[in-house]
């Protein structure tokens, strides 16, 4: 039995997985359990109105969730897999908990990560957000995030977080960008 197993197995039980990304290390959830959503959030301390984004494997999976305005997709193509999270109109009958429910948009992103990849395939979108306390610098590696969490997170994949830095966040609504967190991409 593989840790990628025992990653997925702990996903659909509904619990938290630490997983490493091309960004930071991250908690990861299925984002159709309410209560692995609600945990990662209690986890974290993460204030309740700043929605979970979604990584996904690839374009197809993003495509599942959200519509890609033809700017999001040329941005998609630049630079997923990447350091570039999306913030698309959710498609419909995509549940309203996914993303902003008052907005409906969905942030999503390819992450440049073969291991994060790897669970991605197997265990379809996640919900993920950085390993860190809700306000405190993110950690780089499944060490550090088992140090801070412990046995609050079912399984931790082994590896390191190149990048260090969060993702840059783009909206893309309507065909026109707007930038709403700086990160590694320049947009």
């Amino acid at each position: 039995m593989s840790r990628l197993d025992d990653a997925v197995r702990a996903l659909e039980a509904g619990e938290v997985v630490g997983v490493p990304t091309d960004t930071v290390y991250g908690l990861a959830v299925d984002p159709t359990d309410r209560g692995a959503v609600t945990k990662v959030f209690e986890l974290k301390g993460r204030p309740a109105d700043r929605p979970l984004p979604i990584l996904v494997a690839d374009v197809a999976q993003a495509e599942e969730l959200v519509m890609l305005p033809d700017a999001a997709r040329d941005l998609a193509v630049r630079y997923w897999p990447g350091a570039l999270t999306l913030v698309c109109p959710r498609r419909p009958g995509v549940p309203r908990e996914f993303g902003d429910p008052n907005a409906g948009t969905v942030g999503v992103r390819v992450p440049d990560h073969p291991r994060c990849r790897e669970l991605l395939e197997a265990a379809g979108p996640l919900a993920v957000t950085s390993a860190n306390r809700s306000g405190e610098d993110p950690v780089l590696d499944d060490v550090a995030a088992r140090e801070l969490f412990g046995d609050g997170v079912a399984v931790y994949l082994p590896g390191r977080s190149p990048g260090g830095q969060s993702s840059t966040v783009v909206e893309v609504v309507e065909g026109r960008l707007r930038v709403l967190r700086r990160g590694p991409i320049r947009v």
